[in-house]
């Protein structure tokens, strides 16, 4: 099996005060959980605007945990909300997007304001209430995007870099997570081909059989996070080393008696994805178990990771999907998804 252990658990954030925007969706529930388990929190306020979820999520934890948790109905593109939100926040984790392609595709203006327009509102919030740390989670479709959402998240990444020199003289910092795709969170392929199963579907769409993903589970996608908060100095891009997979090996794990039927590449989707250009390569860090991307352009003081040593990666690095050094297989992939739940929560 694939082992990718990040070092999230030692991370101190003994009586720091959280906010989790998105906080009740896959990646938000799940670090809820995390803080709440290893790192003694003052108390963590779950950021979003669906009243349902807000319940579901409040009626999941225990009386003790409930006594740490503020419930906070809310949306990012309102400025005033956050900035209420805000109040006694020490650190913040940016999870709230508008992420399903073809809904992007046919929202455009909805996808701007919530991702873009959304980031811009998070910034300016935390620099007025005095945050300490910012992280925002990105998305391997952010880098030479081919998609709406893919964009609207190069801006969004490109608004948190910038956010440094904003805050200049004061002491808050932003940095950017970006990662694959989540094994099993809502939305993505695995809850889908099981849904499809259950309804007694002879054979499983693929895209294209040369169809390639970088994959992390929740639970690493999480610890990364925390680790990288721990890490941050402001303006980098914290890219976690991460395996492989071809989609007909997802599927072949998923479902070893069923037939594939070949659908093609859908509007706005890659054959394989990219998350460092060999633009970003004079630029990016290469440590044991992640890239850190340094801020291309300089504009505020910061403590550069470089002069920890770390080395640069190759000239003309990149790292993609297809050409990744570490691949999962069938019986590895087949074992983790042995931990994910049939919905993907």
């Amino acid at each position: 099996m694939v082992q990718v252990n990040f070092t999230g658990a030692g991370v101190d954030l003994t009586d720091k005060s959280v906010l989790i925007t998105g906080g009740t969706g896959s990646f938000g529930k799940n670090m809820l959980k995390q803080l709440l388990a290893n790192h003694n929190p003052r108390r963590v306020s779950v950021f979003a605007r669906g009243e349902y979820n807000h319940f579901l999520l409040q009626n999941s934890l225990t009386p003790e945990e409930q006594k740490k948790v503020r419930f906070f109905i809310g949306d990012v593109r309102d400025m005033d909300r956050m900035v209420m939100a805000m109040r006694g926040i020490d650190i913040v984790i940016h999870a709230a997007a508008q992420k399903q392609v073809p809904l992007a595709e046919y929202n455009p203006f909805e996808c701007i304001r919530t991702n873009v327009i959304g980031a811009e509102n998070v910034v300016q919030s935390s620099i007025q209430a005095g945050v300490s740390k910012v992280i925002a989670l990105s998305t391997d479709k952010a880098v030479n995007p081919i998609n709406l959402y893919g964009a609207s998240k190069l801006a969004s990444d490109k608004i948190f870099v910038a956010a440094n020199a904003l805050a200049s003289g004061t002491n808050t910092r932003f940095s950017v997570v970006r990662y694959g795709n989540v094994l099993g969170s809502r939305g993505s392929v695995i809850p889908f081909f099981r849904d499809l199963m259950n309804k007694g579907a002879t054979e499983l769409p693929v895209t294209d059989e040369r169809m390639t993903r970088f994959w992390v589970t929740l639970d690493q996608a999480v610890a990364f996070t925390i680790s990288c908060i721990d890490m941050m100095r402001g303006g980098e891009i914290f890219v976690p080393k991460i395996p492989s997979m071809k989609i007909t090996d997802l599927v072949t794990a998923l479902a070893p008696d069923m037939a594939m039927k070949m659908v093609g590449i859908r509007p706005g989707e890659k054959l394989h994805e990219l998350m460092i250009t060999e633009h970003n390569a004079p630029t990016t860090l290469d440590l044991p178990d992640r890239y850190i991307i340094e801020p291309e352009w300089d504009f505020w003081e910061r403590a550069p990771h470089k002069a920890d040593k770390y080395p640069l990666v190759a000239e003309n690095f990149e790292y993609t999907s297809d050409q990744n050094d570490t691949w999962m297989t069938v019986e590895s992939l087949r074992e983790t998804l042995k931990s994910i739940p049939d919905q993907g929560e």
